[in-house]
């Protein structure tokens, strides 16, 4: 605004040799009515914030703009734009891992170091020896994770591939299952994508039973019957049904859907009930019921997406090092103060000592372990089989965990109800899910050189540059806006738009008029 009504000006040059800056000239005091005043610095450019901000970089990859902007304001007392913070983001990026091309050249060489170091780990890499650039590639990232007995999360095998494509999840669950899941009698649970189910259909029955029993994640069940019917008022009864714990619920659930509409009940019928109900499962979803786990490790990864690849790679690496650690730790505490089970079971039994008082047991069959119960505040009366691990009321079956009925049993006949407990629950086998140590990998310049081959990058994969990246998620009704309520401002309160579009939000360096 100077020389449009504002005559303010101040002027200053360093002082090399004192190592200060010197007032030069200064005019008076502002006149103008100017909203923000900007405290950004043009010699301020993003170069010198991409040098500046190197070390946090090169410590967390994806380090948020917002933490980058505070930094150079700790650091030089000046707050920066977001683009300029982002553009140096990319910069320190570029210069930490390489650039996009160089980051897949490097990437071999990473890798092959890695199972040098860490003899456990597996790699395979499948490319194409020729790019059809008519074909759409997206480049994803597919995550398997498993469970303790702890209930904590574990990953347990990566992919990138050019998107979700048959090949791709044929790559992914092959690999999966002869170098990781070898045990069978496993669960798989995801949703119900085409490319998934062509994948499980191409394992020669790797993936399908008596080796593995592939399921639905009932949140997506829900999705897809909003999406064919669009009656809202009937999804939860839906979700119900695929919740319901045994026979008799699960009929129960039924009957109220078929009564609604015939068509409803027999497009549940179409999914099977093994699929997606949890009395039909024979116990191999140990209560899972979504894919809920793999979401967390996804919010996790987040910030790494957009990275290069090498920077995604490592940042993966060095997280699951940081957690393994942690739970490792965790586990070696809770051993050591002579807990025999995890702190999930032992909260479950807890729970089920204190109700079992209120229960009537009476014994049909002491050999084979068949006893009747019943409730005395309920009435309920539930048959407990302790020779097949199963009750009623459907959690034995499911968790593998004594419930308060079969704790009555127990109590009532003298037996040990340790026996009926899982042993993925005792704290001897949860250690074992962390026994795998990571192993530094060190400084590059000390490895010894790459001589395999050399990995060309896709450039139908690469992400723009400019603006927002493009989003490359298959979206459905549980991401809808509307589903979740109004937007609401987290700055004013008020609805119709996000803090980002706040008219009372203050500029990127300044303060709100």
């Amino acid at each position: 605004m100077y020389g449009r009504g504002c005559d303010w000006l101040i002027r200053a040059s360093l002082i090399r040799k004192k190592g200060c800056w010197e007032i030069r000239r200064y005019n008076g005091s502002h006149t103008c009515t100017i909203g923000t005043i900007s405290q950004d610095h043009s010699k301020l450019d993003s170069d010198t914030v991409a040098d500046a901000i190197r070390p946090l970089v090169e410590t967390d990859p994806s380090i948020k703009v917002k933490s980058i902007i505070a930094e150079v304001q700790s650091r030089f007392n000046y707050t920066i734009s977001y683009r300029k913070a982002w553009l140096a983001k990319q910069k320190s990026i570029a210069n930490v891992f390489g650039g996009w091309e160089d980051s897949y050249q490097a990437l071999p060489w990473w890798l092959s170091i890695m199972v040098q170091k860490m003899p456990g780990s597996v790699v395979q890499i499948e490319t194409r020896p020729l790019y059809n650039g008519n074909e759409e590639a997206q480049g994803t990232l597919l995550v398997a994770v498993a469970q303790d007995g702890n209930h904590n999360i574990v990953p347990i095998a990566f992919a990138l591939v050019e998107g979700e494509t048959a090949d791709a999840w044929h790559f992914f669950l092959r690999n999966l299952r002869m170098y990781v899941v070898r045990k069978d009698g496993v669960g798989m649970i995801s949703d119900r994508h085409e490319s998934i189910r062509a994948a499980v259909n191409r394992s020669g029955g790797d993936w399908q039973p008596p080796r593995a029993w592939w399921m639905f994640c009932i949140r997506h069940i829900g999705s897809n019957f909003l999406r064919a019917f669009k009656v809202p008022h009937l999804q939860k009864l839906v979700v119900n049904i695929g919740y319901s714990r045994t026979v008799e619920e699960n009929n129960i659930n039924y009957k109220r859907l078929e009564e609604r509409g015939e068509a409803y009940a027999r497009w549940c019928d179409a999914i099977g009930l093994r699929h997606w109900v949890l009395a039909f499962d024979e116990g191999h979803r140990w209560g899972h019921m979504t894919t809920n786990l793999v979401e967390c490790i996804n919010s996790v990864l987040k910030g790494a997406r957009n990275l290069p690849v090498l920077a995604l790679v490592r940042a993966t690496y060095y997280r699951l090092n940081e957690l393994f650690t942690r739970k490792s730790a965790e586990t070696h505490e809770r051993k050591r103060a002579g807990y025999t089970y995890s702190a999930f079971a032992q909260q479950r039994i807890e729970a089920s000592m204190q109700q079992a008082g209120n229960i009537v047991v009476h014994r049909f069959d002491r050999r084979n372990e068949v006893f009747e119960v019943r409730e005395m505040t309920t009435g309920k009366v539930l048959v407990v089989d302790l020779a097949r691990r199963t009750c009623d009321c459907g959690h034995f079956q499911v968790e593998r965990i004594p419930c308060r009925h079969v704790i009555a049993c127990c109590a009532n006949q003298r037996l040990d109800w340790q026996l009926y407990v899982h042993d993925v629950y005792k704290m001897t086998e949860v250690r074992k899910v962390y026994k795998f140590e990571f192993t530094p990998l060190g400084n590059p310049d000390t490895w010894p050189p790459y001589e395999g081959p050399t990995l060309v990058a896709n450039p139908a994969q690469r992400r723009t540059s400019k603006g927002r990246p493009k989003l490359t998620r298959y979206l459905n009704e549980m991401d809808s806006r509307d589903m979740r309520g109004p937007r609401i401002c987290r700055l004013c309160g008020a609805q119709g738009h996000s803090r980002s579009r706040c008219p009372q939000r203050a500029g990127p360096s300044g303060t709100a008029s």
